[in-house]
């Protein structure tokens, strides 16, 4: 059985922004794609994130919560938390 959501063009492109210490510690920006998904996808990203900086131990879980959120509403997601995540 194919999965055919990976198949589809995503219906909305977001990068989830860490902005710094100080609160709101994000923002979630939308590149394109449909307005009302975009903004209704914000809304439960922010849900999540609101006072979680990236260090905090309930940003991986919340994270993956996000992400999975993400591939359920084929939106192409991408993080920029202000460092190299790979180590690198």
């Amino acid at each position: 059985m194919t999965d055919t959501a990976s198949l589809e063009a995503p219906v909305a492109h977001v990068t989830v922004v860490y902005l710094g210490p100080v609160a709101p510690h994000w923002e979630v920006r939308g590149q394109a794609g449909d307005r009302k998904v975009i903004e209704d996808f914000r809304a439960r990203v922010m849900a999540r994130l609101v006072l979680l900086p990236p260090h905090d131990p309930q940003f991986r879980r919340n994270r993956e919560r996000v992400v999975r959120d993400a591939e359920r509403e084929n939106i192409f997601l991408n993080w920029d938390l202000g460092y190299d995540e790979d180590g690198s």
